[in-house]
């Protein structure tokens, strides 16, 4: 059984797109996610304790809108390290859409669990996935793995909403509105702008157990049904959802001495790098960080593994 950590063993934050530099004349950027979402969160967090760790690195976070955006920018040379979730890594690999070749990736660590949130309001129509037939729903943004997600949430369902592409920020500001009827986000829990939205509004997260279900039949165990931890938000209850893994990933020209700060980070300061609201499942444990859903380690980073627990 895979041994998991959750907020109760560990204090972390997290943030969206981080910059390291490895030593005075470098610097190294990593790609993260959206502002009031978890990547960037984590990001900030990373980056502050890899800049307290090494002195010969410098590490700053920026936010992107996402997995898909995030791995175009480490395959430019904008991004050096990059927050990814796992079904995007592996479809990035294949060259599969909306990918249009093979994008060479390495794992320097699986950091923490992604919930598929699909949100509406407490006092909207939408209960059911069914229920968003001939309604509106943002499927986050255009460079966003969630986007990727809903595609596939479609497709799985045979439901066939008006699907938009919005911004975290924008699709909060639409479904308070009333413009959209629901919302898909991928993130930790609690996701910061979706509980502000919960205390404002109310809203509750729709069940995905069953397409989680027929997802794993067609794109394997990358997706898991996972329970939303109790107090994520507040009239959530007893809701499965899907669950994506969230890597941390680079390309093979990361230097290894590099790979190996990052690592040590991730493993001895695990506590520094779990935002303090999260209830969600983190996986920042040397048995789960090496857990990379068929993304390889870089060589740097399982020199470093083996270095600290053999």
């Amino acid at each position: 059984m895979r041994s998991l950590i959750t907020r109760r063993s560990l204090l972390l934050s997290v943030p969206a797109l981080v910059a390291c530099g490895a030593g005075d004349d470098r610097s190294l950027t990593v790609a993260a996610g959206e502002e009031g979402g978890f990547y960037l969160a984590f990001a900030k967090l990373l980056a502050d304790q890899v800049n307290q760790a090494d002195v010969g690195l410098r590490c700053t976070a920026a936010a992107t809108e996402a997995s898909v955006e995030n791995l175009g920018m480490l395959s430019t040379g904008k991004a050096d390290l990059a927050l990814v979730l796992a079904d995007t890594a592996l479809t990035a690999i294949a060259g599969g859409r909306p990918f249009t070749t093979p994008v060479p990736l390495l794992a320097l660590g699986r950091v923490y669990e992604n919930y598929m949130q699909l949100v509406v309001r407490k006092d909207g129509p939408v209960r059911t996935v069914a229920d968003l037939a001939g309604r509106t729903v943002s499927f986050g943004a255009a460079g966003s793995g969630a986007a990727l997600f809903g595609e596939r949430l479609l497709a799985a369902s045979g439901s066939r909403p008006q699907v938009e592409h919005l911004p975290l920020a924008d699709a909060v500001a639409a479904l308070t509105a009333r413009r959209i009827d629901a919302l898909l986000w991928s993130g930790g829990l609690p996701t910061p702008a979706l509980a502000d939205l919960d205390s404002r509004i109310g809203i509750l997260l729709v069940s995905l157990e069953d397409v989680t279900q027929k997802l794993r039949l067609a794109y394997g165990p990358v997706y898991e049904s996972v329970l939303v931890p109790p107090g994520a938000y507040q009239q959530v209850r007893d809701i499965r959802t899907a669950g994506v893994a969230n890597l941390l990933v680079c390309t093979p020209n990361l230097p290894d001495d590099v790979a190996g700060s990052v690592v040590s980070v991730l493993v001895k300061r695990a506590a520094q790098l779990v935002p303090q609201q999260a209830v969600g499942t983190q996986f920042l444990d040397p048995r789960t960080l090496i857990g990379t859903v068929g993304v390889p380690l870089h060589p740097g980073a399982a020199a470093r593994y083996r270095q600290l627990h053999g």
